[in-house]
């Protein structure tokens, strides 16, 4: 069968947003986190997670982030990315990510894709990650390259497991470190897709994609219908969970953070992105991915607009696909919360949401 591309996508018509997101209007890069809470919704400690924030976008800071979780990341360390389609795509550049990979003395981890394009196969993958010099920080391992293996999911409405590469089993600790950007599919991308989509083999994409219809990435186009966009959403938070889990058993763990930088509406599978309108935000970082995921969204719904910053674009996108839908549905399944307690370790300060 003949491959297609992202840019041969039909993706679903406008749905209306699923969710409000409540928070302080932003106003500067301090600002806009320093005044993001929801007094209508105030939580116990217990019930909150922490999101850390550093308006830092650089390698100092994003080690200061990961530093800020407290928790060192021991053993075989993966360090989950996306290597970008194309040197186009707004993929985090080894010269941003490289010192954090360098302290916890970790491995970059990817998979390989389920369409056409320069990853899909791991030949052309492999020539893809020299193409855009993750090598010169230790390369990456292509975790599906010598095959995959199933792992239990909390949900099985649609998806009886999930699909990852056999790699996976090499690693006792996983940084989940995710572009925050738009996507065609999801509405979004950010660490709950960089441990579903991101952490599956190809044929596990295709699982997704299709919310448990095939398994099989040859046939990945003709299961994909506009109809069933909130089951692939809630098929994404499922993997991810799994993916949460696999790494919270046998002494193992797992952190995450976003890098909300170059935010285009499109992802980093896009080998000829949109130019970004809204501006550098910051990096955030959790423990928790549901919470982080959605600190990341409050920012980008409570942008204020202005003069070659304007966050309308990406928002649109997120409705467009009903990419919201993926939040409540992974709290309900138990992965995280979407309370949070966002604290700007730039301003040693700290809010509710």
């Amino acid at each position: 069968m003949k491959h297609m591309t992202l840019n041969n996508l039909l993706v679903a018509p406008t749905l209306a947003l699923a969710m409000t997101f409540t928070c302080a209007n932003c106003q500067s890069k301090s600002n806009r986190v320093a005044e993001q809470q929801n007094p209508q919704n105030e939580q116990t400690m217990e019930n909150t997670a922490k999101v850390y924030f550093t308006s830092d976008i650089s390698p100092e800071g994003l080690v200061k982030v990961y530093e800020a979780l407290g928790m060192e990341a021991k053993g075989r360390v993966a360090v989950k990315i996306s290597t970008g389609e194309s040197s186009m795509s707004n993929h985090l550049r080894p010269e941003l990510i490289g010192a954090l990979v360098q302290k916890v003395n970790g491995k970059l981890v990817e998979c390989n894709t389920a369409y056409a394009g320069s990853r899909m196969k791991t030949e052309d993958h492999i020539r893809t990650i020299a193409d855009h010099g993750y090598n010169s920080i230790g390369g990456v391992d292509i975790m599906d390259a010598e095959g995959e293996m199933r792992i239990p999911v909390r949900d099985t409405t649609y998806m009886k497991y999930d699909i990852v590469g056999t790699h996976l089993a090499n690693y006792d600790f996983m940084i989940n470190l995710a572009h925050f950007k738009g996507h065609a599919m999801g509405g979004f991308g950010g660490v709950l897709k960089n441990a579903s989509i991101g952490v599956a083999s190809s044929n596990g994409k295709a699982y997704i994609h299709t919310n448990g219809l095939t398994e099989d990435a040859d046939h990945l186009w003709e299961y994909i219908l506009p109809e069933n966009q909130d089951k692939f959403l809630e098929c994404m938070g499922n993997a991810a969970a799994a993916v949460h889990d696999y790494f919270k058993q046998d002494g193992k763990n797992i952190v995450y953070i976003d890098v909300m930088n170059n935010m285009s509406v499109d992802c980093d599978c896009d080998g000829h992105p949109a130019q970004p309108r809204v501006k550098d935000i910051g990096i955030l970082a959790s423990t928790d991915p549901v919470a982080l995921d959605k600190a990341c969204l409050d920012l980008v719904f409570n942008h204020v607009d202005s003069d070659g910053d304007d966050a309308k674009p990406l928002q649109e996108r997120i409705n467009r696909q009903h990419g919201l839908h993926i939040i409540p549905y992974s709290e309900g399944i138990g992965l995280g919360t979407t309370n949070y307690e966002l604290i700007d370790i730039d301003m040693t300060s700290s809010t509710s949401n």
